[in-house]
Order: structure tokens, then sequence, then C-alpha cells
């Protein structure tokens, strides 16, 4: 059975950004586990959030302009195997709980 045909997996849409030392990774997290987002839509209605209270803090004079106008973060498509770990559109594995 190959893996897209399998029940055990769940599909999904993570947050990423880029680093500079382990390139692309997840980044939206809660209880020290990645967030995987049911639709492509709901995460990036995340991203907008987040970049509106960036803004927000912007006018309130609590963060620069260059801070609050960047957007790092992108949708990836995962897959969520049993015991948790996520896997990106290019195979590459990602532990499910943050460092």
């Amino acid at each position: 059975m190959s893996e897209e045909a399998s029940p055990d997996l769940r599909r999904g849409f993570c947050i990423f950004i880029n680093t500079l030392c382990q390139g692309p990774v997840p980044v939206v997290s809660e209880d020290d586990r990645y967030i995987v987002f049911e639709t492509e839509l709901a995460a990036q209605k995340e991203i907008v959030d987040n970049q509106m209270t960036r803004l927000q803090q912007f006018l309130d004079g609590e963060r620069d302009y260059e801070d609050a106008i960047e957007v790092d973060e992108y949708v990836v498509p995962v897959t969520v195997h049993p015991d948790g770990t996520l896997k990106d559109e290019h195979g590459k594995s990602y532990s499910q709980f943050t460092d």
C-alpha cells in the first residue's frame, strides 16, 4: 500500500519559516507540538492574524516598521504519521514535538 493510500496517515498543513542553520522548519506550535491545520486556508488565516498583530504592535510603538511588515511564514502541505512524525511534500521528516 502506498503512503498516500494508507488509512493511518492524516494530511494537513503547517506553517514554516526558512532558517539559516536548519533550512525550512515548522514554526507554529502549541503545548510543545506543531500545529497541523486541516485546511490550507486555515493556515493562511493564521499567518494573516499574526501579521495583523505585528502591524498593530507597530502602530502602538512596540515594534519597528521593517519587522512589522515582513512576512517570513508560508504554508506547507504535510502528512502526519501515526507516530506523530510530519513529512513535507519533498519527503523531509520533522518530529511532531518542538525542541
